[in-house]
């Protein structure tokens, strides 16, 4: 039997020969957006220099809410760099927050699933309204640990995430440890395992996730979103999972913004029905 080749199957830059564009493209799309896009920038959810998050907001307090989750294997990203997923939800009456976190190795992704809650509980004082969470990668790993969390967020509700879209999330984190990423991720076989959505607590509320991933990613990223699927299904989550044909590890974002899409159409439907 081969053995499977876990550095190709999870370096994504490596595998889309374009990545490189595409995130430049993203930049200078974020650059545009965060200058015309009405809201606010900078609120400080906690004392890290990068406990910060921006919210995209029209007028009235009754808009859906969505929250954007960069991805970056948990090493890489900001919030102002993925601004450009605002645009349209903004244009069809739905406000945006885009929280950062302290990256590995300065923290353990455990530390930011603990930052995130902290974001979650500050978004809520704010707002009072419940979130739809959209993850990219390590995005969606954050959004599924935070859905099936029973830790309290301060005065929100403990069943606050109803809804999540994953784009290409990682649920099962042990693969990660031969690859090059682990160098600062520090993960060792029981962090990992604890870690992972995939085996741990399920959501204890009704709830719906979607794990969506790229008809065009690798073998391990498609497993990852239909296991993560079989092993929720039966909680009190109905979660589905969705191979967007076509779509590869980057351009599943693009999906996620471009207006009559199937993926753009489900996370509104969702934002709205909150």
């Amino acid at each position: 039997m081969k053995t499977l080749d876990f550095e190709a199957e999870y370096n994504n830059r490596a595998r889309v020969k374009n990545s490189t564009e595409i995130i430049a493209r993203w930049a200078e799309q974020s650059r545009v957006a965060l200058a015309e896009l009405p809201g606010e920038r900078d609120i400080a959810y906690g004392p890290k220099p990068r406990n910060g998050y921006d919210l995209f907001q029209g007028t009235g307090d009754s808009r859906p809410l969505v929250v954007y989750i960069h991805g970056g294997y948990w090493q890489r990203g900001d919030r102002r760099e993925y601004a450009f997923v605002a645009r349209e939800l903004s244009a069809h009456g739905v406000d945006v927050a885009l929280p950062s976190y302290t990256l590995c190795p300065d923290g353990t992704v455990a530390d930011i699933v603990v930052e995130m809650e902290s974001f979650l509980a500050a978004l809520w004082a704010k707002t009072k309204r419940r979130p739809v969470l959209v993850g990219h990668s390590a995005g969606g790993h954050i959004a599924a640990m935070l859905m099936a969390s029973t830790k309290p967020r301060g005065n929100a509700p403990a069943d606050l995430v109803k809804a999540a879209y994953a784009l290409s999330g990682v649920y099962d984190l042990p693969p990660l440890i031969p690859t090059s990423l682990n160098a600062a991720l520090k993960l060792d076989p029981a962090t990992a395992q604890a870690l992972s959505p995939m085996f741990g607590p399920k959501p204890a509320h009704t709830c719906r996730f979607v794990a969506a991933v790229g008809g065009e990613e690798s073998g391990e990223f498609i497993r990852q979103a239909t296991d993560f699927a079989k092993a929720w299904s039966g909680s009190g989550c109905t979660i589905d999972s969705d191979i967007i044909a076509g779509a590869d590890h980057f351009t599943i974002v693009d999906e996620f913004c471009r207006p009559g899409s199937k993926v753009f159409g489900t996370v509104l439907a969702m934002a709205r029905s909150l």
